[in-house]
């Protein structure tokens, strides 16, 4: 029996919920799958998984057993890649995840530089708003926005974003502008779901902190539609300043209630920051740092 293999498999069914996407995952017909989890079993004398018709469960065995091959399947995987080179010279494959609105306007354009100079590196780029979890998912690097908790990951802050208050010109005008948080009771407004309380917007910090309830003339669950909303006159929106970038400097929306904003969040990208860095990672660290400091210092 493949040891190794065996738990590859056994770690790739527990990470996909279900022997047949795991053997989607692997490769392998499933009959394979579910051959080699019993040959793993019958090896060690008990039973790993509990099996169900609806899914799996780890036994307590499972559990232990589970912790035990991530980490010698990790230890195998960075002797490979140690004798492969890729310790020595910027080779292999990245694994990046980043929101998806940050991540399409200036992660995207950064990779696609990396690749040009890098050749021998290869990126798996995942756009997503869920907290993923690096080290359980394999991931290398995360564009985080926001404070991060305190952990044991290693964080480079490459600037920040605001959360901003807009609307159009033609809106503005035929409403009037907002010079206070309270005179949001006599406008209308388009909420996102994904920032804030639909209900309520907060503005300032700390002790001058206000949440101001608005009426929502229309509830969207993207910030694109919120945006795409407000530019066409329906209301005043609350997203990210980043994401409402390009419609601001095109005059298509403006800016209110500056002066109310609450602190800027944080751009940080994250990694595990476990051993030694392999050398594509710090290549593309060294490379995405100093470009996306650059772009976020020009953006609103």
């Amino acid at each position: 029996m493949d040891r190794l293999n065996a738990m590859s498999l056994f770690v790739a069914t527990v990470e996909a919920g279900s022997l047949s996407a795991a053997a989607k995952r692997a490769g392998v017909p499933l009959p394979t799958v579910s051959r080699k989890l019993s040959e793993l079993e019958k090896h060690l004398g008990t039973r790993l998984l509990n099996r169900s018709t609806r899914r799996l469960t780890l036994t307590d065995a499972g559990q232990s057993y589970l912790a035990a091959c991530r980490r010698i399947l990790d230890e195998v995987g960075e002797a490979e890649r140690d004798a492969a080179g890729e310790y020595s010279s910027p080779t292999g494959e990245l694994v990046i995840t980043a929101p998806v609105v940050f991540g399409r306007l200036h992660v995207l354009p950064v990779i696609a530089d990396f690749l040009a100079v890098y050749p021998r590196v290869d990126v798996h780029l995942t756009l997503s708003d869920r907290i993923t979890q690096l080290v359980e998912e394999h991931i290398d690097l995360a564009l985080r926005i926001g404070e991060l908790p305190d952990s044991a990951m290693v964080a480079i802050r490459v600037g920040s974003i605001r959360r901003i208050v807009c609307a159009s010109p033609a809106y503005l005008a035929l409403h009037g502008t907002p010079t206070t948080p309270q005179d949001l009771a006599g406008h209308d407004c388009v909420t996102f779901e994904g920032l804030a309380a639909p209900a309520a917007w907060s503005f300032g910090t700390g002790k001058t902190e206000t949440t101001i309830p608005v009426r929502s003339r229309l509830q969207v669950n993207t910030a694109e539609a919120a945006i795409d909303a407000a530019i066409a006159g329906l209301g005043l929106t609350k997203v990210l300043s980043y994401q409402a970038d390009a419609a601001v400097r095109a005059g298509a929306l403006r800016l209110v209630l500056q002066a109310f904003e609450p602190p800027p969040w944080p751009v940080s990208l994250v990694h595990a920051g476990q051993g030694r860095l392999p050398v594509k990672l710090r290549a593309f660290l060294d490379f995405a740092a100093p470009r996306l400091k650059e772009r976020l210092a020009r953006s609103l």
